[in-house]
């Protein structure tokens, strides 16, 4: 009787596996079915992992810490699946009660079979230990051949993986120049201004309604994306994807100078890509314990913005409209940085902060007086 069980169950975990293997390897879209292995496997270890990385105050070192952990997930991923099959496979066999040729002193178990399957999968071919009837046979042949499919599809995924990878970043690395570090709306709109391309901003957040529907896209295919962190520890897909609809709201609500109609574009493809993207994990919309942005510092962002030449239109009607606006997409952005541990960019930026392309390591050990952006200055000048 527990052999028969046995088979079943085998079957039961074989199709389990190639399918959820299908899902997220092949099928290119969002999969909504709640009990699966790998979002189970996504839950159980991203918790411990996100626990012991709360307990590391932000910065450096937690982002260097979670670095590990998207790549990382994804190779175990593919060690769970094959360890599954693999066990899988060595049940069925078990479970039909195959013949097997093994050495005089061997044992004919249950662990012999899943030795068997083992050898198969992962086409080692010893040779001695092998099924002698046709159900046997015929099983290690399926088994062979799942094996290399699945060697295929990995192989085939992960060059697709790092495609996307490589996409999302190119923008966000552009962005420092554009934004500071890390990016917000109102350094993106300054740099604008005062090099008086104030009308480019409508061509930038045009690329970056491609962006956000590119991630949107990828991100939804192949989740674990998510969970990769940028070269800096103060940058991020989400922060860069927060400033960008940040400075939609802005040009919204109306700043002189810049284009509404493509901003609403924008925001409306990058309020999508975050929404559906929260949907993935499951985080609900999360109020912050501080407001983002306060009337006080609303006011002052007015001010900060009217010195460097910029007029943000004002009143009563205009809080409302910003305010209306950042509640479509700031309580998602907040669940998604609780859950992930990244943090999300203010609406003033920090100009005692340079930016990345300013800094290095030779820099921080140096003992020259010079700061690196006056350096950059002088060798142009010379």
């Amino acid at each position: 009787m527990l052999q028969p069980l046995a088979a079943a169950a085998g079957l039961l975990v074989i199709a389990a596996i190639l399918w959820d293997t299908f899902e997220t390897i092949v099928l290119p879209r969002r999969v909504t079915r709640r009990v699966r292995v790998t979002r189970l496997f996504y839950i159980w270890t991203w918790a411990p992992v996100a626990g012991l990385a709360r307990r590391v105050p932000p910065g450096k070192k937690r982002d260097r810490y979670l670095a590990f952990y998207g790549p990382l997930s994804l190779l175990l991923l593919l060690f769970v699946w094959a360890v599954a099959l693999l066990i899988a496979f060595g049940l069925v066999q078990w479970g039909a009660a195959t013949l097997l040729h093994v050495p005089e002193d061997g044992a004919h178990g249950l662990w012999t079979y899943v030795y068997m399957s083992g050898v198969i999968i992962f086409t080692l071919g010893f040779g001695d230990v092998y099924p002698l009837d046709t159900v046997g046979r015929f099983l290690a042949v399926v088994e062979a051949g799942t094996g290399f499919g699945f060697l295929a599809a990995v192989i085939g995924y992960l060059p697709v993986l790092y495609q996307s990878f490589s996409r999302r970043e190119v923008s966000i690395s552009m962005l420092d120049a554009r934004a500071g570090t890390p990016p917000t709306a109102a350094e993106l709109l300054r740099r604008h201004t005062e090099a008086g391309r104030l009308d480019a901003v409508e061509e930038l957040l045009k690329d970056w309604e491609h962006w956000a529907a590119d991630l949107m896209e990828s991100h939804l295919s192949y989740p674990v994306l998510c969970y990769y962190r940028s070269q800096h520890d103060n940058q991020s897909w989400l922060a860069s994807l927060v400033c960008v609809l940040d400075t939609c709201a802005l040009v919204m609500v109306g700043v002189d100078g810049a284009n509404a109609w493509q901003a609403r574009l924008t925001f409306a493809m990058a309020r999508h890509a975050l929404v559906d993207i929260s949907q993935i994990f499951g985080t609900r919309p999360v109020a912050f314990e501080r407001e983002r942005m306060t009337n006080e510092e609303l006011a002052a962002l007015r001010t900060v913005l009217k010195g460097w030449g910029l007029n943000l239109r004002a009143g009563a009607d205009a809080d409302d409209r910003l305010r209306s606006l950042r509640r479509l997409y700031e309580p998602y952005a907040n669940g998604l940085s609780c859950h992930l541990l990244i943090p999300l960019p203010p609406w003033l930026p920090d100009h005692a902060r340079a930016d990345n392309w300013q800094t290095s390591a030779f820099d921080r050990r140096s003992l020259a007086v010079v700061t690196p952006a006056a350096s950059v200055e002088e060798e142009h000048r010379s």
